[in-house]
């Protein structure tokens, strides 16, 4: 009876978790009712906890899909509760990811959730867990952007339209990133189950650093540029226009002042 009450605590939804979505459902609701006075303050709180909440559930789905391939041990760790501090690096997690987008406005691949790999057989589930992360971004980002494919923006105020606009940008951007073919990235932990022992060694010293590499990437103009260019083809894919994503991340940094290029309406 205690192993099935532990572990069912193990899997109990973390108080700190339902308080992020509280949060993301009350500052939703402020902007989309225009409750604040200030509604750049409304997008600031609503989007940053939304894009933590999605931080959450990359990680849970990394750690759901490997306690269904064999590592028991998720539990235990407390992955499965939802509550980023619980995770690995919570600085990598949630910290950074944070950071970047009040920042620079870029969806950072989140960090980590230790996964004990020599509990799990077959190389598929190996390559499941790792893409499991960014699946659900993707997922995500397909919730967001639906009232724009879907034509349903009829009746939805403004400014919720350019705050679901860069959240989608958030979550696109954290997909495409994360699912590089890069060490230490998720689209590497995909590919790698499928690489010769010789590759996999020789590829490991350089896994803390693909981050790094990817971002130093991004500090060159005609990359950036590149890179941008596809996120905005995906985003026009998904019905968001340039206008959207652009008033959405102006909305965001409210301490910067209104651009009178988003304050009017469209």
């Amino acid at each position: 009876m205690a192993t099935a009450t532990t572990r069912h605590g193990d899997r109990r939804v973390s108080p700190v978790f339902v308080g992020i979505l509280a949060v993301t459902a009350v500052t939703g609701w402020a902007t989309w009712t225009e409750f604040a006075a200030q509604p750049g303050i409304a997008v600031f709180l609503f989007v940053t906890a939304a894009w933590v909440v999605s931080l959450c559930l990359h990680e849970y789905a990394h750690a759901r899909t490997a306690l269904h391939s064999g590592d028991i041990s998720v539990g235990a760790k407390g992955y499965l509760t939802l509550n980023p501090l619980k995770y690995t690096h919570a600085l990598l997690s949630i910290v950074l990811p944070v950071l970047f987008v009040i920042m620079g406005g870029i969806g950072l691949p989140g960090g980590a959730v230790f996964i004990e790999r020599d509990r799990i057989r077959g190389r598929w589930r190996h390559s499941l867990i790792s893409a499991a992360g960014p699946l659900t971004n993707v997922l995500f980002a397909a919730v967001c952007t639906a009232p724009f494919w879907l034509h349903a923006l009829d009746g939805v105020p403004r400014d919720f339209r350019y705050a679901l606009a860069f959240l989608a940008l958030l979550q696109v951007t954290a997909a495409l990133l994360n699912f590089l073919p890069v060490p230490g990235l998720d689209g590497y932990g995909v590919l790698e189950p499928w690489l010769s022992y010789r590759v996999k060694r020789q590829v490991e010293p350089f896994a803390p650093f693909g981050l790094l590499f990817v971002f130093a990437l991004l500090w060159v103009p005609s990359i950036n540029s590149a890179f941008f260019d596809v996120i905005d083809t995906l985003l026009r894919g998904l019905g968001i226009d340039v206008r959207d994503q652009y008033c959405g991340q102006q909305l965001y940094r409210f301490w910067q002042g209104t651009d009178q290029y988003c304050a009017i309406s469209p």
